[in-house]
């Protein structure tokens, strides 16, 4: 991901049926080495179970990962829609589990690298949470994995063995600071001098998932595609040649500070600036309501390989899903769980409303980071 209010990138809220493919911070310290994760009730071999059950049921899963006593995340900043309760959730609830959570702010393909350089160490990341065009290119770093409620996912939003699950969404949106600068009601009115070296976008469009769907945002709203986003990369240009492309990569810091007046970024991100800055707004084209969904997976060679797959059973049962409701994120059971009478409708009912949604297929995903890595160095740095 990126930072907060960055690490956005998804789509927040209303029957959305798309793929997507992002991060929360707790205490850091050393943790435990790689370990088998095997259950001494069961003999199941962690590292190679694709359920619960290859463990001998949740429990047998809980005994092991208390062994193991440790989960890497990261890329998980407490405000990217509601992370730092989740982490301390499940810190409460398995309180022999130490959660150790690294780089907050880094990007998706940050996570990536530091899974490649820390290979075979204790501090390696166990899971991953990546934006879709980076969860897509590195599938066979991922273990397959099915939590429970996996049959409740719908198909378009999870591989068919579990190699990587959607998690949450949201819809790419423009935050501002009213007290800065006037309302946009336009992307043209960003290219205005009112806006000189005071508009940023949440990241690496080659490394975040977040500033990815920004750019794909403005090129539908320019007249483009999800899958063709040079129109985007078109006007990212030419903010820039006006002096009022901010090249810093925002966070709830930032903003409050007043660093970075607007920032391209995810709703639940903006959401979450709201109570901290009350003249913190949101708008997006009215033409152009892109919606995402980020991408849970589990690395292979996880240190905790137990700890990892309770983590992502915490994750998809109800707490975890209502936990990034509340942070402004739509859960990917939310339809499920709004049957069985389980959802927070308090916070269902705050989710932005949104109509007619794009929402990227993996081959526009797929197709619009060919495009981004040939063009957008050169034309925007």
């Amino acid at each position: 991901m990126s930072q907060a209010p960055s690490r956005a990138a998804a789509t927040a809220l209303v029957g959305i049926s798309a793929l997507a493919i992002a991060a929360c911070s707790a205490p850091s310290s050393s943790t435990s080495g790689p370990t088998s994760g095997g259950s001494a009730s069961t003999g199941g071999n962690a590292a190679t179970a694709t359920s619960a059950q290859d463990m001998g049921g949740l429990s047998a899963l809980e005994a092991a990962a208390n062994k193991e006593g440790a989960l890497n995340v990261i890329a998980l900043p407490p405000d990217w829609a509601n992370y730092g309760e989740i982490i301390s959730g499940f810190q409460a609830k398995y309180p022999q589990i130490k959660v150790t959570s690294e780089q907050p702010d880094a990007g998706s393909a940050d996570e990536i690298a530091a899974a490649t350089r820390l290979a075979g160490q204790a501090s390696a990341p166990d899971v991953f949470d990546l934006g879709p065009a980076v969860a897509l290119a590195n599938t066979a770093m991922f273990a397959p994995y099915k939590v429970a409620d996996f049959a409740k996912i719908p198909a378009q939003f999870k591989d068919a063995n579990g190699t990587w699950v959607n998690d949450y969404g949201g819809l790419m949106t423009v935050g501002y600071d009213a007290s800065k600068v006037p309302a946009p009601t336009s992307l043209a009115d960003l290219l205005k001098p009112a806006y000189k070296g005071k508009v940023a976008l949440n990241g690496d469009p080659l490394k975040a998932g977040a500033a990815f769907a920004g750019v794909q945002m403005v090129a539908i709203a320019q007249g483009g595609t999800a899958a063709d986003p040079t129109k985007g990369i078109d006007w990212f240009k030419q903010l820039k040649a006006a002096g009022n492309f901010l090249p810093v990569d925002p966070t709830p810091a930032t903003v409050e500070a007043g660093q970075t007046p607007v920032v391209f970024d995810w709703s639940y991100n903006q959401v979450g600036i709201i109570p901290k800055l009350p003249t913190w707004k949101m708008w997006t084209p009215s033409n152009a309501a892109l919606m995402t969904y980020y991408v849970q997976s589990i690395n292979k060679n996880a240190p905790h390989p137990a700890a990892a797959r309770l983590w992502e059973e915490y994750l998809y049962s109800a707490v975890g899903q209502n936990a990034w409701l509340k942070g402004g994120a739509k859960p990917v059971l939310y339809d499920s769980m709004e049957s069985a009478g389980t959802l927070d409708a308090a916070a269902a009912a705050a989710l932005p409303k949104v109509t007619n949604a794009v929402i990227p297929t993996s081959a526009d995903t797929d197709a619009a980071k060919a495009i981004l890595a040939k063009s957008w160095a050169s034309a925007v740095g």
